[in-house]
């Protein structure tokens, strides 16, 4: 009787699938599913438990209150699932390496260097779990996360890999060499809507700068980093980048530097690779030796070459190191 009250498992599937990306779109890729179809599900698990799980916005979802609750616990059943079924079934598949962070971070700074890594380390299976919530390693199963926090916060053992640091950027063809008020009166402002977050909001940066009672032309509005980085590389607007994680889109000029000589430390908060196990496997200590140099070939370049960030000496450890 009380497994008749639980939905079926297709329909927890397709949630999690959803949660696990923000995207119907691409959930459905990952299910070889259509999108109506997996957004009929949703819609028929709404129905089922009589409570709305995701709200729909203009090309961007986000869970309700109970749709978060309902995740967490379903994204941890559906893996600890898969994993059962894999062992049970006697698979001769090596277990992966599971790697979370933000989804921002995931899109922007590893995907990005996976495959260099899949060359150098074809037998390690790497399993990506992008996810903005700050996430109990141990309990989710998870073995190493990617995290951007104050110093203060970030776990016993925690690895240092770079600072986050902010500056505006722009795409070639709009022009714009340098913030002021004209500028700002004549360009969309793209905004990252986290207000955890409030250095990467432009509120904080114009009003630093003099200029918080200068309206812009627009402003284009994104709850996903990524996706604001996007809009910038399509010459959309000016976005707050996040240097680290946008280091080859600036040396490549992709994206640039917009030079009024400002770059943000973001109040100590920093970029933090957390180990589940003090002692880990093989495979996760490859990964582990992965991660931890190419952060350190990000601090490289941008120490060494200065004209990344509009001629601004970009501070990091290796002076200190």
């Amino acid at each position: 009787m009380l497994s008749a009250r639980l939905p079926s498992l297709d329909l927890i599937r397709g949630f999690v699938a959803v949660g696990r990306r923000m995207s119907i779109t691409l959930a459905a890729q990952d299910l070889y599913l259509t999108q109506s179809a997996v957004s009929r599900q949703i819609l028929t698990l709404e129905d089922a438990m009589g409570v709305k799980l995701l709200k729909r916005g203009y090309r961007s979802i986000r869970f309700t209150s109970e749709g978060e609750r309902l995740f967490r616990v379903a994204d941890r059943a559906v893996r600890q699932l898969q994993d059962a079924v894999n062992e049970l079934a006697g698979s001769s598949e090596r277990l992966p390496v599971t790697v979370t962070s933000s989804i921002g971070v995931t899109a922007l700074w590893i995907l990005p260097r996976l495959s260099g890594f899949q060359q150098r380390h074809p037998h390690i299976d790497v399993r990506v779990a992008a996810n903005n919530q700050f996430l109990n390693l141990k309990t989710e199963g998870i073995d190493l996360a990617i995290r951007c926090c104050a110093a203060s916060n970030a776990p016993p053992g925690s690895v240092w890999l770079f600072g986050e640091s902010i500056v505006p950027v722009v795409h070639g063809s709009l022009g714009v060499g340098r913030l002021d008020a004209r500028v700002i009166a004549a360009n969309f402002l793209i905004e990252f809507e986290d207000p955890a977050r409030p250095w990467l909001q432009w509120a904080d940066r114009l009003s630093a700068m003099g200029l918080s009672t200068v309206k812009p032309k627009g402003t284009l509005r994104f709850n996903q980093y990524d996706q604001a980085i996007s809009a910038a590389m399509a010459g959309q607007g000016i976005a707050l980048g996040r240097i680290p994680l946008i280091e080859p889109l600036l040396a490549d000029k992709r994206l640039l530097a917009v030079g009024d000589g400002t770059v943000d430390s973001a109040s100590g908060h920093s970029y933090w690779l957390i180990q589940a196990d003090e002692v880990p496997r093989d495979d996760v200590s490859a990964v582990v030796d992965w991660i931890k140099s190419e952060a350190r070939d990000v601090e490289i370049r941008l120490h060494e070459d200065s004209s990344i960030v509009a001629g601004v000496p970009y501070e990091s450890r290796l002076e200190s190191s």
